[in-house]
């Protein structure tokens, strides 16, 4: 894939004119219809929060305060995760942590603000887009001294809302909160979720739902939509100062390159690469990979219409809004790429004077996209089958390429389907055989197979039993809409431990039954 360069790009669709993003921002804080009165109080007791991004780019962001939730209370508290951010969980379940989880109580030293930022969403640019019902409360420094950004999601209309009400319903909140938990343990680098905060407001979408806030933790929330904004405003300062941010926040390392723009462009291509062949392994459909949905960090970003696969299909789509399939489970990397040629674009004025010059770096760092994420993939699945190898041994990377032929063929299920061929590798090959229609071809392979030598415990390290099936989890979020968090819960306990197979949980790690039919997903704004 080519960089292009700009503002004459055809893989950009169409460039954006350039915008006076000062001038935006100044016309957005004197909206006096979104304008609210300072009636939030701060805090000292809870946490320590910084206001970083705020204070270094403040042309990206407007200070903004949460809509008042009338009766907040904790649904769901991340307990190991508020120790790891220094904060005591029993603090957060009081009174006072439910406001603050609920961006009615500020913690002292924040500055809440609704970031801006920009995009292609399915291909086309949107030149404003920005937090439309989420605040950036500020920095929290973890106990590995690590900076992380504490999120509000659903916590109201903000300048960026375009006429929608910025609030969630408990139902998408918990999907966050238990598939960005689930990543998690599968080792899938990921925002994380700290709690879900019920408002004790209605929100209105097909029917009245109840309202809730989700407490997002993140290394930052820098997007390749935060460069876009940017770049289209052609203020070069800014971006440089963008840019700077990013690797003092992301990748020191490339502070010290020769050309640390490139070197910028060079790491989050790495990190994506790795990311997206972790998303293929497991099986996850992001659904919606805009550019605003891709972060500096490689962090997994916005569970919307998200889901796992289930039976083998590069086809598979879940998102109502994915009509073209366009973010289908075989296009992710494809995407990815794409969406890293645009980061590219924005930082061709940082990477060379000479545009044909920087057009040229850059197309050359991002070549590396495809090797690296070749590379990932194959030795992650040859890990999945049990070998220690990496992608240079030709007859298992041979293996692997039969065999997702066979997987798809049969319509086998990507999660229990590799479980059971760690019981083939241990003797037992009954059950994997058993989910193939072509049984000749399954035995010549596992015949092939055997001779390579999988390693049984690899194979129980590296393939979960449970992942937050489809059913269970709109099991589970109907309940808890209708007040029944057990499910949530009993799911949690399981995909929070997803290669410990326990007894009791057999129904985990099943596929949907057939009655279950069609899965669609849905944005949930």
């Amino acid at each position: 894939m080519m960089v292009e360069k700009v503002p004459s790009s055809s893989l950009a669709m169409q460039s954006p004119a350039r915008i006076d993003r000062r001038s935006e921002l100044a016309r957005a804080r004197g909206d006096s219809s979104l304008r609210r009165l300072d009636r939030v109080t701060t805090t000292p007791e809870v946490l320590q929060v910084a206001n970083q991004f705020a204070t270094e780019l403040p042309e990206l962001s407007l200070p903004w305060q949460a809509e008042e939730a009338p009766d907040p209370r904790v649904l769901v508290l991340n307990k190991s995760l508020a120790v790891e951010l220094g904060i005591d969980p029993e603090t957060l379940r009081g009174e006072d942590g439910a406001r603050l989880l609920a961006g009615n109580l500020v913690p002292a030293g924040a500055t809440p603000v609704a970031q801006a930022y920009a995009g292609h969403q399915f291909g086309g640019y949107s030149p404003r887009l920005g937090d439309g019902r989420a605040l950036l409360i500020g920095e929290l420094t973890d106990r590995d001294g690590r900076l992380r950004d504490l999120h509000l999601k659903g916590s109201g209309r903000t300048p960026f809302s375009r006429g929608a009400d910025g609030r969630a319903a408990i139902g998408p909140m918990l999907r966050e909160y238990v598939i960005s938990e689930a990543m998690h343990a599968l080792g899938v680098p990921t925002t994380r979720s700290l709690a879900v905060v019920a408002t004790g407001r209605q929100v209105r979408r097909e029917t009245d739902l109840p309202g809730a806030v989700l407490a997002r933790v993140a290394s930052s929330h820098l997007r390749v939509g935060s460069f876009q904004y940017v770049a289209a405003s052609g203020d070069v300062d800014l971006l440089r100062r963008l840019a700077d941010h990013a690797i003092g926040r992301h990748h020191p390392e490339a502070a010290t390159a020769e050309n640390p723009p490139l070197a910028l462009l060079e790491a989050v291509a790495t990190s994506q690469a790795d990311l997206v062949a972790r998303w293929m392994l497991v099986g996850f459909v992001h659904g919606v990979m805009n550019t605003d949905n891709m972060t500096i960090s490689g962090e997994t970003i916005d569970y919307g219409p998200c889901a796992f696969m289930e039976a083998f299909d590069p086809a598979t789509v879940y998102s109502s809004i994915d009509t073209g399939g366009r973010y289908a489970y075989g296009n992710q990397p494809l995407v990815a790429e794409w969406n890293l040629a645009r980061f590219a674009e924005t930082l061709l004025p940082l990477i060379a004077d000479d545009q044909d010059r920087a057009v040229e770096l850059a197309t050359q760092a991002l070549g590396t996209f495809r090797s690296r994420y070749g590379a990932a993939y194959a030795t992650g699945l040859l890990a999945k089958m049990g070998f220690a190898s990496g992608p240079d041994d030709a007859v298992a990377v041979d293996l692997g390429e039969q065999l997702l032929v066979l997987l798809r063929e049969s319509h086998v299920d990507w999660t229990s389907g590799f479980r059971a061929l760690g019981a083939a590798a241990r003797g037992d090959a009954e059950l994997f055989r058993g989910l193939f229609v072509d049984l000749p071809g399954i035995d010549a392979w596992l015949h092939r197979w055997r001779d390579h030598g999988p390693d049984a415990d690899l194979m129980d390290r590296t393939n979960p039993v449970y992942v937050p099936r489809n059913h269970l989890v709109e099991e589970a979020l109907d309940a808890a809409t209708a007040g029944d968090l057990a499910p949530v819960h009993e799911l949690l306990a399981a995909v929070q431990h997803p290669f410990d197979e326990r007894p009791g949980l057999e129904r985990f790690a099943e596929p949907a039954p057939q009655d279950f039919g069609r899965y669609t997903t849905y944005c949930g704004t």
